[in-house]
């Protein structure tokens, strides 16, 4: 189902697909077991879903999954919906460091124009939040930038960019937060709360929690490599999800579903939000599209609340 981010006029899927993968090999494997046809080959079946919103930032890949992303969009006559991100880094102190930052991406991107421009971190060192939102809005007065989103902001954050921007007639359209069955603190914090009273779009990164909701890992199964010293991939983490686990089976089961597209699938039944899922390959676009089109009912919705309410704090 569409739907439109915040306030905006601006209609996307009911699913964003990441692209941090495409070109980054820092903490990816871009280059080793896949590569620009893969990262292609997916931009193509995902458009052939209708799945045209793809989530990116000029840090991934050292600017790359930018440049991937805009030669993709201009080989096809698709449209597509956009949203990358600013790093409010140390040494960006002035209002212009967003003018240049935003000419660096709509270059790579080859557009004129971007959809969705988001602040990746609440950090502000030397640039104070009324600059930084003030500049933001000069860009959308100049018809750069079409919306304005956040990431990682908490509930006062979200606030006072809300404020600013309003002051000049600018909505704040999305906050991108970490949401998951296994990571549910922007509830507890009240971020989401927030979000829904002022009208701001959640968009959910890492909805399948690292690969933990997939099902792929358990005690009697851990992960290798970086994940085996995560003490969420432990055999005593794994085994404290294990309730979450046999739930998403349970109800894939019957749906006929896999436990990622259930998990996938009690994100976007939350109010106000759309989950962003990662894809390095085709197959991956397939198996999260499977995430949308279907319902669960509200008691299996309540019941996986339920089974994951110790990952509220």
């Amino acid at each position: 189902m569409p739907t439109t981010l915040g306030k905006t006029e601006i209609t996307v899927p009911s699913l964003c697909l990441g692209t941090w993968a495409w070109g980054d090999n820092l903490f990816w494997n871009y280059g080793k077991n896949y590569g620009k046809q893969e990262v292609e080959e997916a931009f193509k079946v995902a458009l052939e879903y209708g799945l045209n919103f793809f989530d990116t930032a000029e840090v991934y890949g050292n600017g790359l999954s930018e440049k991937l992303l805009g030669e993709f969009t201009k080989n096809t006559d698709r449209p597509t919906y956009i949203a990358t991100k600013f790093g409010p880094l140390p040494w960006r102190i002035w209002g212009d460091s967003v003018k240049d930052a935003l000419t660096a991406s709509l270059d790579r991107l080859q557009m004129s124009q971007i959809p969705l421009y988001q602040v990746h971190w609440p950090f502000t060192f030397f640039m104070s939040q009324e600059t930084l939102m003030n500049a933001l809005a000069d860009e959308v007065k100049q018809g750069r930038i079409l919306a304005v989103g956040v990431s990682n902001y908490s509930a006062d954050e979200m606030s006072l960019a809300h404020q600013i921007l309003a002051s000049r007639g600018v909505e704040l359209a999305t906050n991108q937060v970490k949401y998951s069955l296994l990571s549910r603190q922007i509830e507890s914090k009240g971020i989401l709360k927030k979000a829904n009273e002022l009208g701001v779009t959640i968009l959910a990164y890492s909805p399948l929690a690292q690969g933990l909701l997939t099902g792929k890992y358990t005690a009697q199964n851990p992960p290798t490599g970086p994940r085996s010293f995560d003490a969420k991939f432990s055999k005593n983490g794994l085994q404290k999800i294990e309730p979450v686990l046999s739930l998403l089976r349970k109800i894939g089961e019957k749906y006929d579903k896999t436990m990622a597209q259930v998990a996938l699938n009690w994100i976007n039944s939350r109010p106000g939000v759309i989950a962003i899922a990662g894809v390095k390959n085709a197959k991956q676009v397939r198996d999260n599209a499977g995430a949308l089109g279907w319902e669960m009912s509200k008691d299996e919705i309540e019941s996986l609340e339920l089974a994951s309410r110790p990952w509220l704090s």
